[in-house]
């Protein structure tokens, strides 16, 4: 199945491999430049796309009509963003057949947008995770496909948060994406 990635971080960086892990033909990865104004402790997408030999991008404006036409040419099956800071326009969600998805750091509906990790926190919640979704225009309001919990401890600092929902957004996409999905291109016809 052939898929077109938006990611960004660590979160990126895991649901890339879990696409990888389960069969999926990454055609391309958007991503946004590292900015050296940020402390940049996590994984770089374009790094692990490289290392794969999956060509990378990071357009200022993924949504512009040129990139929409672009990504359109790619012809995906299915889109799927992790951790990506922008939305993508309905265009784009429109143009992959299987649907568009998207991993984010909450049990939603609770703490829909951006940062849920430092919110829970901020909160005192006692239980945070993540959810893998279908995308609509609304963001992180589209159909629940899967969810993993994650318990806070009073410990957690958000490191060490943003390190047990990676290992939760690892357990759920192992969970929840088709392993070994068939390629049409290579199969035959009996009969």
């Amino acid at each position: 199945m052939k898929a077109v990635v938006f990611a960004y971080h660590d979160m990126g960086c895991t649901g890339i491999q879990a696409l990888l892990d389960a069969g999926y033909d990454i055609e391309a990865i958007f991503t946004h430049p590292d900015n050296a104004g940020e402390n940049n402790f996590f994984g770089s997408v374009a790094r692990l796309a490289a290392e794969q030999g999956i060509t990378v991008y990071a357009p200022e404006d993924v949504n512009h009509p040129l990139w929409v036409d672009r990504i359109r040419g790619m012809s995906p099956d299915v889109i799927f963003s992790f951790y990506y800071r922008n939305l993508l326009c309905d265009e784009i969600l429109q143009l992959a057949p299987k649907g568009a998805f998207n991993l984010h750091g909450s049990l939603l509906p609770k703490y829909r947008g951006r940062a849920p990790l430092n919110w829970v926190l901020v909160n005192g919640e006692s239980e945070t995770g993540v959810t893998l979704h279908r995308m609509i225009s609304r963001a992180d309001a589209g159909d629940i496909v899967a969810q993993q919990p994650v318990a806070i401890a009073d410990s957690d600092v958000a490191l060490s948060l943003h390190r047990k929902l990676c290992s939760a957004s690892q357990m759920l996409l192992g969970d929840a994406l088709p392993k070994n999905p068939q390629r049409p291109n290579r199969g035959t016809c009996a009969g």
